[in-house]
């Protein structure tokens, strides 16, 4: 098959998939093969340095590393103070509190930019990727990553105990208002 009808058949298929909507297929490839690219690296990595593999994790790990990946992948995709990252691929929309931030992925230029741009603006498609990095860390510099992970934690449970307050604050608050 030459190039021009490999690319009349991607277009062909392109159109079929989201006949009225654009979705960067090709960005996402590429997003897909860098995933697959680093995972890789990760593995050869762990072969290189010997590292032992656990045969399972430790369920204190899971919850460490589970708890970490929420608030890394929150504080990347979503937090203010991170927007300059994500600024080359999204724009800015409106905040949505507790120093989080909404934006929307630039449409303009490849599909590549689009993808990563759905990539780093969304918590869920993040996970994946801040999951893989704390995992490979868990095998290959265990110490620091659970120390790490355990201030991420510690992080991910002050946000909850501060919206607690400000609700106890609030339900506080009106019930002197009603009296």
């Amino acid at each position: 098959m030459t190039g021009s009808g490999l690319r009349q058949k991607v277009a062909r298929l392109r159109q079929a998939y989201a006949p009225h909507e654009h979705r960067p297929l090709g960005g996402y490839l590429v997003a897909m093969g860098t995933y697959g690219a680093v995972t890789a690296s990760l593995v050869g990595l762990v072969k290189a340095t010997g590292r032992p593999v656990p045969e399972r994790p430790a369920p204190g790990d899971v919850v460490l590393l589970s708890i970490a990946t929420h608030k890394l992948s929150r504080l990347l995709s979503k937090d203010a103070i991170t927007s300059p990252l994500r600024a080359p691929f999204t724009r800015y929309d409106h905040p949505i509190g507790s120093g989080e931030v909404m934006e929307q992925v630039r449409d303009q230029g490849s599909p590549t930019r689009h993808a990563v741009g759905e990539l780093v603006s969304c918590p869920f498609c993040l996970a994946v990727w801040v999951a893989t990095g704390l995992t490979g860390g868990l095998v290959l510099a265990p110490r620091l990553t659970r120390l790490v992970a355990t201030a991420l934690t510690a992080v991910a449970a002050s946000d909850f105990l501060q919206m607690g307050y400000a609700v106890a604050q609030q339900a506080a608050e009106g019930d002197h208002r009603e009296e």
